[in-house]
C-alpha cells in the first residue's frame, strides 16, 4: 500500500476517455425536444453545476489532508474554480473513461453497496459539456458553501481518535528489500487502555511508501484502495485491554543502493462510550484459496472455492483480494431452496484499488447457504502487469507470486444486548452458535463456470492493474492501422489539439509509447 498517485494510473486510463468521448459526434437535440425531456437549455457553469459534483465526489481525496484509501492519495486539490479549470482535460479523460471515480463492482450492482464511488450519466454530461464549453466559472453567489471534513480538525477521516496505536519505534526496510513480511508486536498496555474496548471505528495510516498491506487482527487491515472502516450503529469489534497486536506487515519496494526507507505505520481508533448499545459482534471467514497453480501463459486460469453458512447471518461487507495477476472476482450465494444470488460481481479486478464493498442493505443468508468464490487470474503477456508469464504460479506471500481470498464479514441475525461499562460481555455468548469457521469448506478447478456477457474476451483486453496495461489499450483505439503508434490523422479532431498535440512531445505528427508515457508521467507528477 505505498504512497501512490494514483494518477498515474489515472493518466492512462484517464487517455482512454479522449478516444471513448470523442468517437461519437456531438448530437443537436432541438430545444423542443430537450424541454420535453427534462434537459435544461443553459450551459452548465463551475458554481451552480459544477462544484455540487465535485464536491460530493471527489473532494474527499482530492484535497488537502485528503482521503488515504490505503496507500492511494490524490495528487492534487480540486477545491477551487482555478484548480479544477486547471486540471479540466484531465478530468474530462478520468471522467470520461469511467477510472474516475474507482469503483469496480459490475454496473448491475449500482445502488447495491454503500460506499460506491458512481457518477450518474447526467453528472458525466454535465462535467463534459462544462470542459467543452471552456469551463465557464458561472456567478458566485451560486456556489454552494464549502464543505468540512473531519480530517480538516482531528488530521483523521474517522474524526477525533480515542486511542492511536503506533510502533514502539520506527522499522527500516533496508535497501536490498524487494518483498518482506514482517510481524511487528505492539503492545496495547494497560497505561494505554485499562480496560476492554469496543471498537466504533478505524484507520490505518501507512508510516512509509513501502507499505503494501497490513493485517492487525481485531483492528482489521488494509491493501490498496481500502477505506476507514466506520462501523453501523450497534456494530463492533472487541479490543481486548493488554493484549498484543501483531501488526503484518507487507513491504514492497524496488529495491537497489539508497531506496531504504524508515516505516512508523499507525493506526487511529474511535471507541464506543460507556452507556451505548452494542447489538451485533462482527465475525469474518478468509474464503482462503491455497491449492491453485496458475500454468504458464494462461489468460483466464480460474479457481473456485465455496463455503457453508451454519447458522442464520446477515451479510455485511465482502472483499477479494488478488496479487498483480488478479483478473476478476464473483461471489455467488445459492439458498438453501435452491435459489442463487450473485452477490458481487468485479469483473475487472484491480490491484490499485482492493475495495470493501459494503452493502447498504445487510444480505441475508439463511443457515445451509453455500457461497461459492471464483477467482480468474492473467498470466499471459497480455497482463503487462506481471512480472513473468512463463512461471507457473502458485499461492506465495510475495506480490510477484499470487494469493486467493474473499473476505467476507457477516454478523448474527439476532441481536445482543451489550451496555458499554454495564454488561459483562462473556456472558452474552455463552451457547450461541459457532461462527461459520467450522462450517466445511472445499477449493478447486471449477467444473462448470459461470461465464456471462463474454466475460473472458471482454478481460483480455486489458490488464486493469497496469499503466501499461492501459497504455496498450489506448493504443489499440487509436491505433487504426495496428502499426504500432498513433498518427494524428487517427485521433478524432475534437481530441487533436487538447490530447494529441500535448501527447506528441517531438512535434513529429506521431505518439509512440514512449511519448505517451512520458506525457503520463507528467500527469502524475513522477
Amino acid at each position: 500500500m505505498a504512497i501512490r498517485t494514483p494518477f498515474v494510473a489515472v493518466g492512462i486510463l484517464l487517455a482512454i476517455s479522449a478516444w471513448a468521448v470523442a468517437q461519437s459526434e456531438p448530437v443537436n437535440i432541438p430545444q423542443e425536444l430537450a424541454a420535453a425531456a427534462g434537459l435544461t437549455s443553459s450551459e452548465p457553469t463551475f458554481t451552480k453545476d459544477v462544484l455540487p459534483i465535485i464536491q460530493d465526489n471527489c473532494q474527499i481525496c482530492h484535497r488537502p489532508q485528503g482521503l488515504n484509501l490505503g496507500g492511494m492519495v490524490a495528487p492534487m486539490a480540486l477545491m477551487t474554480y482555478e484548480d479544477v479549470k486547471a486540471y479540466a482535460v484531465e478530468i474530462e479523460m478520468a471522467v470520461g473513461s469511467g477510472y474516475m471515480p474507482p469503483w469496480h463492482a459490475a454496473r448491475e450492482h449500482i445502488g447495491t453497496f454503500e460506499n460506491e464511488r458512481t457518477l450518474t450519466d447526467q453528472e458525466i454530461d454535465t462535467l463534459l459539456t462544462w470542459i467543452a464549453n471552456g469551463s465557464p466559472r458561472g456567478e458566485p453567489g451560486e456556489a454552494p458553501q464549502p464543505v468540512s471534513f473531519p480530517s480538516d480538525t482531528s488530521g483523521w477521516a474517522i474524526g477525533e481518535p480515542d486511542l492511536v496505536v503506533r510502533f514502539t519505534e520506527p522499522y527500516l526496510v533496508e535497501d536490498d528489500v524487494e518483498d518482506k513480511y514482517v510481524d511487528i508486536d505492539v503492545p496495547i498496555t494497560l497505561d494505554m487502555m485499562p480496560e476492554d474496548r469496543w471498537i466504533k471505528a478505524v484507520e490505518f495510516r501507512p508510516g512509509s511508501s513501502a507499505v503494501h498491506h497490513i493485517i492487525a487482527g481485531s483492528l482489521g487491515g488494509i491493501a490498496p484502495g481500502h477505506e476507514p472502516k466506520i462501523y453501523d450503529a450497534g456494530h463492533s469489534r472487541r479490543l481486548r485491554a493488554g493484549q498484543m497486536v501483531t501488526f503484518q506487515m507487507h513491504y514492497h519496494k524496488e529495491p537497489g543502493p539508497g531506496t531504504a526507507v524508515s516505516d512508523l505505520t499507525e493506526v487511529a481508533i474511535i471507541f464506543y462510550k460507556p452507556g451505548e448499545r452494542i447489538t451485533h459482534i462482527i465475525e469474518s471467514e478468509s474464503l482462503g484459496m491455497f491449492t491453485f497453480s496458475i500454468p504458464r501463459n494462461d489468460p483466464n486460469y480460474a479457481y473456485q472455492t465455496e463455503y457453508f453458512m451454519e447458522k442464520d447471518v446477515n451479510l455485511l461487507w465482502l472483499n477479494p483480494h488478488m496479487h498483480l495477476r488478479g483478473k476478476a472476482a464473483r461471489y455467488i450465494a445459492t439458498f438453501p431452496d435452491g435459489r442463487e444470488e450473485v452477490l458481487l460481481d468485479v469483473p475487472q479486478y484491480d490491484f490499485n484499488w482492493q475495495h470493501t464493498y459494503k452493502y447498504l442493505k445487510p444480505v441475508f443468508l439463511p443457515a445451509g447457504t453455500r457461497i461459492e468464490l471464483t477467482l480468474w487470474w492473467d498470466n499471459s503477456a497480455g497482463n503487462l502487469s506481471n512480472p513473468n508469464p512463463n512461471r507457473q504460479v502458485r499461492w506465495g506471500r510475495p506480490t510477484t507470486d499470487e494469493m486467493g481470498f474473499g473476505f467476507i464479514s457477516f454478523i448474527d441475525v439476532e441481536p445482543i444486548n451489550m451496555i458499554v461499562g454495564e454488561t459483562s460481555p462473556d456472558t452474552l455468548f455463552r451457547g450461541r452458535a459457532p461462527t461459520g469457521a467450522r462450517a466445511p469448506r472445499r477449493e478447486g478447478p471449477p467444473g462448470n463456470l459461470r461465464t456471462v456477457g463474454g466475460f473472458g474476451r471482454r478481460q483480455r483486453e486489458r490488464s486493469p492493474d497496469s499503466d501499461a496495461g492501459v497504455m496498450r489499450a489506448l493504443i489499440m483505439s487509436w491505433d487504426a492501422n495496428e502499426d504500432g503508434v498513433i498518427s494524428r490523422s487517427e485521433v478524432p479532431e475534437a481530441r487533436r489539439e487538447n490530447i494529441f498535440d500535448r501527447v506528441d512531445n517531438n512535434s513529429d505528427g506521431v505518439i509512440g509509447a514512449e511519448e505517451l508515457e512520458a506525457f503520463l508521467a507528467r500527469l502524475g507528477g513522477r
